[in-house]
């Protein structure tokens, strides 16, 4: 045994590296037969795959430029980044955006901007943006809520993303005074963190499904009487990124906690249905809708992707007949967002955020019944001069995921579906989440939706406007074709959004409907 070890110790390390790389030869020859590249060119063949692997940060840190990447460009993030952190996020020496670029957006300034009046609430806090609208108020639910923000955290899961950028992005939106929405993950611990709620449920019901797997109306019941951080309920009906298909939560994410919330089982793989078992068609969702608002009283609403819009004008014309529906409707766009999905569905099916929520607004705008619903933008809105845009087309909320992920540190290395994260946003991962400082993230997420309101603030006051809710369609030009280069949001739409009842910022302060401010 001795003189084993004795030549072992004698064999120089270039030899080891030199059986190493024979021992993998032979397995590239003789034992794997699943990849080929490495079958023909043995041990060499190993490199494509490695440099494959780190494509994408090769392009995103070597070889785009910096407004060429998608979902999110280097200056779009660069600018989340800095308002986050409270850095300076100008940018100088002029645009290096094309200006003439296809559906480029101009929000037109008035030659004279809107001058704050003393002891205007935005003399005090200059990030103060409450939603100009009361959800539930027409319906009149026994507990309406106005929003303290027009900019809030989309619905994003306890599961998906792990319990450290939970817990940061609540208390985040406690510190901002916006809401969060919980996802249909179910409503975590660290969704209780101090800040105003969402609670929303899709297919899979998690958190409020009965044995036999649908919404058990009972448990929703008690869980918004002893959760009052829940301010509004929403029903998903579809979301951006996969349309018409159920999500997915691999089982390497389930953990024993998130199966007690979820009432699924550990380590196996989480299907959500495509579609809901509570109703089959709009009759009873309104139905349900109701219910939900009259056992809670809550206001419900319910969010969507737009592609056809018969069933949404079944919806419309119900709420006419009967005076009833939802109190708010939140439009996702097909850009996709956080949740994983095949690319055929990411890339092709709904209608991207800007045409789906023109043609439905504007379906229920003839109608007469845009005044009865808060309408909530969600689709990569989360930049000052996109939102201008969403409320000068007739939204009265956005709510971001994306770009509140970056607020928190993503990276956008999009491995949010392989458990891998490396910002341990994404991930249920306990090493990579202890990477994730929650105090300091919950203030960069704090300060990132308060630098947007204010710079928000900024551009309604140069375009003449106290609110944001005051915005047009005639306020916003969008770049159309090289035969029409440029013409108002009004004649590239074909509708003008409806009046938002608006008696100053004093007034949405003093509502005693007003959600949490810090």
């Amino acid at each position: 045994m001795d003189t084993i070890l004795e030549f072992l110790s004698n064999i120089s390390w270039w030899m080891w590296v030199i059986v190493g790389l024979i021992l993998v030869a032979i397995r590239d020859i003789f034992i794997q037969r699943a990849h080929t590249i490495s079958h023909n060119f043995p041990v060499v063949g190993h490199l494509r795959y490695w440099l494959e692997s780190i494509g994408p940060e090769m392009r995103q840190y070597f070889v785009a430029n910096n407004r060429e990447e998608l979902p999110f460009n280097r200056i779009e993030r660069g600018w989340i980044y800095a308002s986050a952190k409270k850095e300076n996020n100008y940018e100088g020496f002029g645009t290096d955006r094309d200006l003439y670029a296809h559906q480029h957006v101009f929000i037109k300034n008035q030659m004279m901007a809107y001058s704050l009046p003393e002891n205007h609430p935005n003399k005090t806090d200059a990030s103060f943006l409450p939603c100009a609208k009361v959800i539930g108020e027409y319906n009149k639910r026994e507990k309406p809520f106005r929003p303290a923000s027009v900019i809030n955290v989309s619905a994003m899961s306890f599961g998906s993303l792990s319990a450290a950028a939970i817990e940061a992005l609540n208390k985040g939106v406690h510190k901002a005074g916006a809401y969060h929405n919980t996802g249909e993950g179910g409503l975590s611990p660290y969704h209780k963190k101090g800040g105003d709620v969402v609670f929303h449920f899709g297919t899979g019901y998690f958190g409020v499904r009965s044995k036999e797997g649908s919404l058990s109306i009972e448990k929703l019941k008690k869980l918004t009487q002893e959760n009052p951080c829940i301010k509004a309920i929403e029903i998903k009906l579809s979301q951006g990124a996969k349309p018409g298909k159920g999500g997915v939560l691999p089982g390497a994410k389930i953990t024993p906690e998130i199966a007690e919330i979820r009432g699924v089982e550990v380590g196996k793989d989480v299907l959500s249905p495509a579609t809901h078992k509570a109703f089959s068609n709009v009759k009873e969702l309104m139905v349900l809708i109701e219910t939900i608002a009259n056992e809670t009283g809550l206001p419900v609403g319910i969010k969507g992707a737009i592609g056809k819009l018969k069933q949404w004008e079944e919806l419309a014309d119900i709420m006419l007949k009967t005076g009833k529906g939802p109190d708010f409707i939140t439009v996702d766009g097909g850009e996709g967002g956080t949740g994983a999905a095949p690319p055929s569905f990411a890339d092709h099916v709904s209608l991207p955020w800007v045409y789906g929520f023109s043609s439905l607004y504007r379906m229920f705008s003839e109608k007469g019944l845009t005044e009865r619903i808060v309408f909530i933008g969600s689709g990569k809105l989360g930049f000052p001069a996109k939102a201008a845009m969403a409320f000068a087309m007739g939204v009265d909320c956005i709510n971001v995921a994306r770009e509140a992920m970056m607020s928190i540190g993503c990276i956008q290395a999009q491995v949010c579906h392989t458990n891998r994260c490396p910002a341990g946003i994404a991930t249920q991962s306990k090493w990579l989440q202890n990477g994730v400082n929650v105090p300091l993230k919950s203030d960069r997420l704090a300060q990132y939706f308060k630098t947007f309101r204010k710079e928000f603030s900024e551009i309604t006051h140069a375009a003449g406007y106290e609110h944001p809710c005051q915005f047009n369609m005639d306020d916003v030009q969008v770049n159309v074709d090289d035969t029409d280069l440029s013409r108002t949001l009004r004649s590239t739409y074909k509708y003008q959004k409806t009046e938002v009842p608006f008696n100053g910022v004093q007034e949405l302060y003093d509502c005693p409907h007003l959600g949490s401010i810090k």
